[in-house]
């Protein structure tokens, strides 16, 4: 019975599957029927919205395309007439332009400008368009006149605003770092601003529409007659104040200038071979270097020109800078190297022409054996040296013409002071003429003129060592050349070479110097004299190379010179002292007679007056002589008088006491006893002075 209910209930369930089975199939015969209902009202309605769209299709499409027709018609007519009052705008250019065009553009350049722009793009319609037009020579002829007057303009302004630079200004704007150090720095103002705006507007326009270039000719040629006036107007303005104390220079820097540029030493005239020149009294009260009489305005006048033209080489970089800086604004870039270098030409051309002709004058100076006028070149060689690196950068793209006469100038100054030096120096030794020797034996003229030229040449230590290099090499003084510089040129030989260098062209001076007077004091009879003569120029190289460099310069080559110069000091003090054995040999115990009572025979006593009256006259004549010689140094003076003085004395005291005193040799012992020891000692005292 199990089975049975079971399949009754699989055929129950099966049956109610079955029917809700029938029912969905049912529900979507009807969702089916409706689908097709709703889809068929759909086409027709669509089928009616197509037909209508048709309709309304046929009906727009002609408007549309009667209104777009009517458009263009319409833009049409707009471009015709706007090209025609464009083209007749044209026509009335000239009419609108000419006033302007003829009154210039002075102060109203932009108006100018604006009216040429109108011009210019006529001339190129009627070009184009209408070549035979009358309108075309007409905006032609006016643009002529506009660029004319656009050349006339930019000459103008440069002409009325381009002034010389204040020498006062140039003086402040070459002052050094340290000097103006407190200072703000100087900036030029060639132009005002707003002329400089309008020149830089002008010299535009003429190289982008003129298609001109005479204005840049124009330009070099007014800026360079202002730079060369304002290098003439510094020199008056150092010319006209050299008279009073010291330059002129700009209240706001004086204190803190130096006088000169150079720092010379007051000069007197260097020793000139072969002239004949009073040396007399001349060392004995004067200091080196003091100037007297018409010597003195020549030197000032070489000072005067030495310290102007470097003021002026400095001057000339300075403003050559300023003016290339100026430059730059108003030149186009690839012609401003090309205008700088004509607008610099005739002011560089006349610097280097007056630095030849101070060479040239040295050169007849030289000649001559005016060594004080050569000496004027060193500072000038010195200041071109130094300044060389900022030339040779402000002429940087100039023609290699102008690059090379500053080079050109330092050549030529080196080799004429190379020689100069030379000559100096074999000038001592080769001397032909004779030139006289003071009667007192004091510093001859050629020693202290010498030495002179040497303190001189201190300043220029560095310089007059890179001259003799430059020109003569180290081997011509036997100075050992390090392997790696032997193919350098001159200027590569470092300082301690040129110091070697020029201690040795000094020891070669002085070596010189010793030969002359050695051959000199042969013109003296009396050798004590040759001694007193020989003794004064030694001592005063001596106190001359210690109380400057030249001792510590001499060094350099020559081991102890200054006790090679004791050593010959001390040589002629002992020669000189020689003089004075006719004196105490008078006073010896030699050949004397021996006082053993007070009676004396009457060949004792005769030798006794013999040896009095030898003293006296031996005393008297040497005094006498020696009186009128001359020792300037104090301390040597002193020094030799109480030397002798004790020698003289202690003799003198002793023959005194041993045969005069209470010796009865004479019946007018005052005949024969003239002198007491004190009035010996007081006679000695007066050796070397004229005035006692």
């Amino acid at each position: 019975m199990i089975p049975s209910e079971d399949s009754s209930a699989r055929k129950k369930t099966i049956e109610e599957k079955l029917k809700q089975e029938e029912e969905t199939l049912s529900f979507i015969k009807e969702s089916l029927e409706k689908s097709d209902q709703l889809t068929n009202n759909m086409v027709s309605i669509l089928s009616s919205f197509e037909s209508r769209l048709m309709k309304l299709e046929n009906s727009i499409i002609p408007v549309h395309k009667q209104t777009e027709t009517l458009q263009r018609l319409q833009e049409n007519v707009d471009r015709t007439l706007s090209c025609l009052d464009h083209v007749i705008s044209y026509y009335h250019v000239a009419t609108e332009t000419e006033r302007v065009i003829r009154e210039g553009p002075s102060g109203r350049l932009e108006e100018y400008l604006g009216c040429i722009a109108k011009i210019q793009k006529a001339v190129e319609y009627f070009q184009d368009n209408n070549p035979d037009s009358p309108e075309l020579n007409r905006v032609k002829s006016l643009f002529e006149r506009g660029k004319e007057s656009l050349d006339t303009e930019f000459r103008s302004l440069l002409q009325r605003y381009s002034k010389p630079v204040p020498p006062i200004l140039i003086l402040d704007l070459i002052g050094t770092e340290e000097e103006m150090e407190s200072q703000e720095e100087t900036v030029l103002e060639h132009l005002p601003e707003g002329i400089l705006q309008d020149v830089i507007r002008i010299s535009k326009w003429l190289v982008e529409y003129g298609r001109n270039q005479d204005f840049m000719n124009v330009y070099y040629q007014i800026r360079s007659s202002q730079l060369d006036r304002s290098i003439k107007g510094l020199k008056d303005h150092l010319r006209k104040n050299s008279s009073s104390s010291g330059i002129t220079y700009s209240p706001a820097v004086q204190n803190k200038r130096k006088d000169t540029p150079t720092k010379k030493p007051a000069k007197r005239p260097v020793f000139v071979p072969g002239h004949e020149q009073d040396s007399r009294g001349r060392y004995h009260g004067e200091t080196v270097g003091e100037k007297h009489g018409p010597a003195s305005g020549k030197e000032d006048a070489l000072d005067l020109e030495t310290d102007t033209y470097i003021y002026c080489i400095s001057a000339f970089v300075r403003l050559a800078q300023s003016e290339y800086q100026l430059l730059m604004y108003i030149i186009p870039e690839h012609h401003q190297k090309k205008t700088f270098d004509s607008l610099i030409q005739e002011t560089l051309d006349n610097l280097i022409q007056e630095g030849e002709n101070i060479v040239s004058a040295a050169k007849k100076a030289n000649a001559r054996h005016d060594f004080t006028s050569v000496l004027s070149i060193f500072p000038i060689l010195r200041h071109l040296k130094l300044t060389k690196p900022e030339f040779d950068k402000v002429l940087q793209g100039t023609a290699a013409s102008t690059k090379n006469k500053l080079p050109n100038l330092i050549t030529s100054i080196e080799t004429t002071g190379a020689k100069a030096l030379e000559d100096f120096a074999d000038g001592i030794k080769n001397e032909q003429k004779e030139t006289n020797v003071s009667k007192d034996g004091t510093v001859h003229e050629i020693t202290s003129n010498a030495i002179l030229f040497l303190q001189q040449l201190l300043e220029f230590q560095e310089t007059a060592g890179a001259m003799l290099a430059s020109q003569v090499l180290g081997n011509t003084y036997n100075i050992p050349i390090d392997p790696r510089e032997t193919s350098s040129t001159a200027s590569s030989y470092n300082s301690e070479f040129n110091r070697r260098l020029l201690s040795t062209y000094i020891c070669k001076v002085l070596g010189n110097l010793q030969l002359k007077l050695t051959h000199r004091v042969k013109t003296y009879e009396d050798p004590a004299l040759k001694a007193i003569f020989l003794h004064n120029n030694f001592n005063y190289i001596l106190k001359s190379l210690e109380k400057s460099e030249l001792l510590q310069l001499v060094s350099v080559t020559q081991k102890e010179p200054d006790e090679t110069y004791r050593y010959h000091i001390e040589q002629q003090i002992q020669l000189y002292q020689r003089s004075w054995l006719k004196v105490t040999e008078s006073l010896a115990d030699r050949n004397m007679p021996v006082i053993q009572g007070a009676k004396l025979k009457d060949k004792e006593r005769q030798i006794i007056k013999e040896r009095f009256k030898s003293f006296n006259e031996n005393l008297e004549e040497l005094c006498k002589i020696q009186k009128s010689w001359a020792i300037p140094d104090k301390r040597q003076r002193e020094r030799i008088r109480q030397v002798q003085k004790s020698i003289v004395l202690e003799a003198y005291g002793a023959f005194l006491q041993k045969y005069g005193t209470g010796v009865n040799f004479t019946k007018n012992p005052e005949k024969y006893i003239k002198y007491s020891v004190d009035q010996v000692g007081e006679m000695i005292e007066k050796l070397f002075d004229t005035s006692a």
